[in-house]
């Protein structure tokens, strides 16, 4: 008897220590995903809800809503409609996103949009300074993905200014996701979700976060591995039309 009670005294030391060696998680979780993959948006409804149910979320930031939008005068049973309302939600399909929104809100979590507003994209194309906000191979690599996003088919004369929204959607949501973190409590995480070239650890948002913030950037899809992440999580793949048959249609092209 007297051993079996040293054997649970070991135990309860062990896990103890174990406790407190293990390290908190980041504050910060950035998802990058592709826009067109229900899978990628549902993994991340389920993280949403798995980490609410936690009490280890303290907000979600959506590239999808707009800075000065968020749900936090919502009751946890508003409708989607309410929801959609309270986030400005315009431009972007809403089912793919719904279970993401509905689980942050049923919990009691608040969502923000962290995008920059659409009406400043004028003044952003012509912003200089944004060049000098990433380094140059960042913005290269920025660039690239602007061509290939328009399919080639984008004037030169206006990939600089494509490049300096891309910067200044960046800036707008690391900005959102430091408010987000200064009213987070201890051992709460804020969940970005963001497109993939947006949450890529050398050309996106991290860049643009104050030094030393912890994050974990977490990736979606093969297609994704030339992305900087610390993980590239595997998803179900839902074939999708070419949209450049259709953008050369438009531009007849």
């Amino acid at each position: 008897m007297l051993g079996f009670m040293r054997h649970l005294l070991a135990l309860s030391l062990l896990s103890i220590l174990l406790g407190a060696c293990a390290s908190p998680p980041p504050p910060l979780l950035i998802f990058g995903e592709q826009h067109d993959q229900p899978d990628q948006q549902r993994q991340v409804a389920d993280t949403v809800r798995s980490l609410a149910a936690r009490g280890q979320l303290a907000a979600v930031v959506l590239e999808m809503a707009e800075r000065g939008h968020d749900t936090r005068p919502l009751a946890r049973d508003a409708d989607e409609a309410q929801a959609r309302s309270a986030l400005g939600w315009t431009g972007w399909p809403w089912p793919p996103y719904s279970a993401v929104v509905m689980n942050a809100v049923r919990a009691g979590v608040p969502v923000y949009g962290g995008n920059a507003p659409k009406e400043q994209n004028r003044s952003a194309m012509a912003d200089a300074s944004l060049d000098g906000r990433v380094p140059e191979p960042a913005r290269q690599q920025i660039a690239d993905a602007v061509r290939s996003g328009h399919c080639g088919l984008l004037p030169a004369a206006q990939e600089a200014g494509m490049v300096r929204i891309q910067i200044a959607r960046d800036l707008a949501l690391a900005g959102t996701l430091s408010n987000a973190l200064a009213d987070a409590k201890p051992g709460q995480q804020v969940l970005l979700l963001t497109g993939a070239q947006h949450a890529s650890r050398d050309r996106g948002v991290p860049l643009h976060l104050p030094p030393g913030v912890a994050l974990t950037v977490v990736m979606f899809g093969a297609d994704s591995s030339e992305l900087q992440a610390d993980e590239h999580r595997a998803a179900a793949y839902t074939p999708q039309p070419d949209h450049c048959i259709d953008l050369r249609r438009k531009l007849g092209a």
